[in-house]
């Protein structure tokens, strides 16, 4: 019960991970604009993109884990 509940936990965590992620790359506004002479320049939100993969990493060593445990 408790495995099945890892792994499952594991999944989710991975998803919202991923989801974070690519929101912060993709789709919402830039945290910082860059303007220089050769043009102007947006930077995605890096703190959210790192938390999002770290969640994302962090979720499927969770899930791969419970999943390789052998009772």
């Amino acid at each position: 019960m408790l495995r099945t509940i890892a792994i499952i936990f594991g999944i989710v965590l991975a998803a919202v991970g991923g989801v974070i992620a690519y929101r912060a790359f993709f789709i919402e506004p830039s945290a910082a604009v860059v303007i220089s002479n050769s043009g102007v320049r947006e930077l995605p939100n890096t703190v959210r993109v790192v938390e999002g993969f770290v969640l994302l990493i962090v979720g499927a060593a969770i899930a791969f884990t419970a999943a390789r445990r052998k009772q």
